[in-house]
């Protein structure tokens, strides 16, 4: 996208500077010398992290979350104001819900969840093998875990969430029902139904948490956008080529996303 793109859908979905700021890592005072005019030639990361958030922003409309208000209103939202619209649901509500409906609770608010795709799934099958087969082989006090599993983000009765996969390093943080606390390393998988959800509420609720770094993979765009990665102070987005280093090991580590993106690009061309 271009500058006069990005302001058409700033103006379009009504977001604030601090907005953009909080979904895209990339601090306020560089998001508004870009918007000015100031900054001429602003670096490519910062304009993909600013790209990143206007084009999930299309996939809201088929989001199947329940929001508790209109779409627009969750999206014009300010980060701050969203934390004090509480709902009246708790963890004994969480707790019964049927087995066979997949939901969180975030802020007193119960969120559907839709169930996961094949691609969604083989994704999550590899990140676990990759990610274990390296802390294994470094003799990592780390462990790796997928969904479905609790995550007691707040560690009180008002929020459980259910990444698809989490690394957490704090053994003290681990219980046998679920997760109490923040979690080292958390990933989403994108998909029209959670495109909303991901980039947008958890994405707040995770940074207010302390988790240390978020992946957002999108299948459909071969992309992988990580959030507070110690390497960078914005978002950094990576494509298809690209294999993502891991932030919390230093960088030591990489997961092969480019050889992931390539064998799902093999399995739709076996299909055809």
């Amino acid at each position: 996208m271009n500058l006069k793109q990005l302001m058409y859908f700033k103006e379009k979905n009504g977001y604030t500077f601090e907005q953009l700021s909080e979904l895209s890592g990339v601090p306020v005072g560089t998001i508004q010398k870009i918007f000015s005019g100031e900054t001429r030639t602003p670096r490519h990361k910062t304009i993909q992290a600013l790209e990143m958030i206007m084009k999930f922003e299309e996939k809201d409309e088929d989001s199947g979350y329940r929001s508790g208000g209109s779409h627009n209103d969750v999206v014009r939202e300010a980060a701050p104001a969203y934390k004090t619209r509480q709902g009246s649901y708790t963890l004994d509500d969480y707790y019964a819900v049927p087995d066979n409906r997949r939901v969180e609770l975030i802020d007193g608010m119960i969120y559907d969840m839709a169930a996961p795709s094949m691609i969604h799934q083989y994704i999550i099958g590899k990140l676990v093998a990759s990610f274990d087969g390296w802390i294994s082989s470094k003799n990592g006090d780390c462990r790796v875990f997928p969904s479905p599993l609790d995550v007691q983000i707040d560690c009180d009765d008002r929020s459980m969430l259910e990444p698809d996969l989490v690394i957490l390093c704090d053994p003290s943080k681990r219980t046998r029902k679920c997760i109490v606390g923040a979690p080292d390393l958390v990933v989403e998988v994108l998909s029209p139904s959670s495109a909303h959800m991901d980039t947008k509420i958890k994405l707040v609720k995770y940074a207010a948490a302390g988790v240390r770094e978020y992946w957002l993979i999108d299948p459909d765009r071969e992309r992988v956008c990580v959030y507070w990665s110690p390497e960078d102070d914005i978002a950094t987005v990576y494509g298809p080529q690209d294999d993502v280093p891991v932030g919390i090991f230093g960088g030591e580590f990489s997961v092969p996303m480019s050889r992931i993106f390539e064998q799902i690009r093999q399995m739709w061309s076996e299909e055809e």
